[in-house]
């Protein structure tokens, strides 16, 4: 479970002090800092997932999510011609709870199990501890490998796999004035924190999509670098080296205006500037953008789709019917509650989507193609 830190020390003085020597910092400077600080960053001080920490992720919710992943990579791998190696890659593994439930369902193609390479890309020390453990007692005789970021994968064809990863990189925010769009920062009132804005344009701007143009005035804009650059990366891989890449997470399938930039703390709702370091901090995904920098790299997209939609292709009502044959009935009550939490609409079904990223030769992967259920899970 998270820990407190001393709020009047730490991050906060060093944020400070810096926008103090520097000047008000941007959005996704302050997301930077108050996620990855090297000493006291959120997701370096230990373990936030689950329901003793401050969010509950789909993998936490049910092993069905991850199951039915797993499925859709080894439907990919078929695609693929069943390369005798394949990288399986996850980006911001969070516990490790979707790779053993993804390796679980790959038991049933024990030739796909075979060509896997896993490595899973985690900056956080403390949650690779978490992940090894979790790989160590779920999946035995597993061996995985962990990089900082992409740039140290090897080369080769790939899956991979972002369940709740691009929703944490940092963005830009811009409010419409008179002026045109001015950029919101970050500055010090005494020891609290407050939004400005920029009294110039600045060069971030030039990224957001034209037809956010002139919207009513006070409208806010977002715009995350490290999303397309992240995006561009993936598409290049995959349309120079092959596979393909699932993304899962929550935004809009088409890009428009609002201030979506949250903080979670134990499950509630948390100021967005009080005491960095010590809470979550996100934003709505803008998938359209996303796709866009993946197909301008030279991959194919399919989707987004709403979440609901894609685990229902992939056949998660069988799934549940199946693991509730041998469940007790306090079980069955929980796997059907999970179920309908992972795809009703008022639940995650509707506001998390899925984005597939893949070498345009590829067949359309599971679950994008329309119809029924786009894999078995009976094997």
């Amino acid at each position: 479970m998270a820990t407190d830190r001393a709020v009047t020390g730490g991050l906060p003085d060093r944020l400070r002090q810096r926008i103090r020597l520097t000047g008000p910092m941007t959005v996704a400077d302050y997301m930077l800092a108050a996620l990855a600080d090297p000493v006291d960053g959120y997701y370096m001080r230990g373990d936030p997932f689950g329901r003793a920490g401050d969010f509950v992720t789909a993998p936490e919710i049910s092993q069905m999510f991850g199951e039915l992943i797993g499925l859709w990579c080894a439907h990919c791998w078929q695609a693929m011609g069943r390369p005798d190696a394949v990288h399986l890659v996850e980006l911001g593994p969070g516990r490790g709870t979707l790779m053993a439930d993804l390796l679980r369902a790959a038991q049933a193609w024990p030739a796909f199990l075979a060509a896997l390479d896993i490595h899973l890309v985690e900056i956080s020390p403390a949650l690779r501890a978490v992940q090894q453990a979790t790989l160590a007692r779920r999946a035995p005789g597993i061996r995985a490998a962990w990089h900082g970021d992409m740039g140290a994968l090897p080369a080769g064809p790939m899956l991979l796999v972002a369940n709740e990863f691009f929703d944490a990189l940092p963005m830009h925010q811009f409010v419409w004035t008179e002026r045109g769009w001015r950029e919101r920062l970050i500055e010090t009132d005494g020891e609290a924190f407050r939004f400005t804005l920029a009294a110039a344009a600045t060069p971030m701007a030039a990224l957001l999509p034209a037809a956010l143009s002139a919207p009513a005035a006070g409208a806010v804009a977002e715009v995350s670098p490290a999303t397309l650059s992240f995006a561009a990366l993936i598409g290049r891989r995959v349309a120079s080296q092959g596979g393909a890449a699932l993304i899962v997470d929550y935004g809009a399938g088409e890009s428009g205006l609002g201030d979506s930039l949250q903080a979670l703390r134990r499950h509630r709702r948390h100021a967005v500037l009080d005491q960095p370091g010590q809470a979550d901090l996100t934003a709505h995904v803008d998938f359209q953008v996303l796709a866009r920098s993946a197909r301008e790299a030279g991959a194919t997209c399919h989707g987004p789709l709403a979440q609901g939609l894609f685990l229902t292709r992939l056949g998660i009502a069988e799934r549940a019917r199946r693991l509730a044959r041998q469940a007790s009935a306090a079980q069955v009550l929980d796997i059907e509650s999970a179920r309908r939490r992972l795809i009703e609409p008022e639940q995650m079904g509707s506001l998390f989507k899925a984005l597939a990223i893949a070498h345009p030769a590829l067949a359309t992967p599971a679950g994008f193609a329309g119809g029924g259920d786009d894999v078995r899970t009976d094997r």
